[in-house]
């Protein structure tokens, strides 16, 4: 029964729910039995309401639940709404992500390869040249000793040897102290460069000056005031010389 159809029942029994007529207790029993009824088919109908309403709201939750999923797996995958749902996943599809991934892996690492070996590299040339400042300031001390040798002509260190051995002791103690800085600068990579008699090559020597040499091939080093220096195969100093030029072109 349905509520306005008890409501429509009971509209007659309201009547006599006054209190003129409820003083006959003949009619009261009734009445309380259709009062009674009247509560209960109301409260069946609110109850079956209440229960439809749930039912309604969890669907439309459950709806707008599955359409989130959805939405979210499609903006995942790059894939419009529904295809999912639709038509699924098959083999073609998953072997390409599989091959996707593998690519993407095997990119992942060859990069990191690349970026350790260079790394390394970075490393062996920072320990290669880390000491060039300080080389090429310590090879200046090796010319102010070769400059001192040589100030000392041969017939006087002679003469010195028999009339002189303190003076010939210092010489000797000092081309001892060259050679000994020579052999420690040798171990951490650092050699003289001679280029006397060598082709004049501009990335490797320096002109002080050019003049005309018998008997000399032109453009070939004929003196050396300073010998160069390299450290690790790089020039650090190039080589100050002089150059034999060409007689015709003079």
């Amino acid at each position: 029964m349905s509520y306005q159809k008890a409501l429509h029942s009971l509209r007659p029994l309201r009547i006599l729910t006054r209190p003129s007529l409820i003083s006959s207790t003949s009619l009261r029993p009734s009445i309380l039995q259709q009062q009674s009824l009247f509560h209960s088919t109301s409260r069946k109908y609110q109850l079956n309401e209440t229960t439809k309403a749930n039912k309604s709201n969890e669907t439309g939750e459950s709806k707008t639940s599955n359409e989130g999923i959805d939405d979210q797996l499609a903006a995942e995958t790059g894939a419009p709404q529904g295809t999912r749902a639709d038509q699924g996943e098959g083999p073609d599809t998953r072997d390409k992500q599989i091959a996707e991934l593998k690519d993407s892996y095997l990119r992942a690492l060859a990069e990191m390869e690349n970026l350790r070996e260079r790394t390394r590299r970075e490393i062996e040339h920072t320990a290669q040249f880390a000491i060039q400042k300080f080389a090429k300031d310590l090879v200046n001390t090796v010319d102010v000793l070769n400059l001192a040798l040589k100030s000392v002509p041969d017939d006087a260190r002679k003469d010195a040897q028999e009339k002189n051995p303190h003076l010939h002791n210092l010489y000797t103690g000092v081309s001892m102290t060259e050679a000994e800085l020579l052999n420690t600068l040798k171990r951490f990579g650092v050699e003289q460069m001679n280029p006397l008699g060598d082709k004049f090559d501009p990335n490797k020597h320096e002109a002080i000056f050019q003049t005309a040499v018998p008997d000399k091939e032109a453009g070939t080093v004929f003196t050396v005031e300073k010998v160069g220096y390299t450290l690790n195969g790089r020039i650090i100093r190039p080589a100050q010389v002089g150059v034999v030029k060409d007689m015709d072109n003079s």
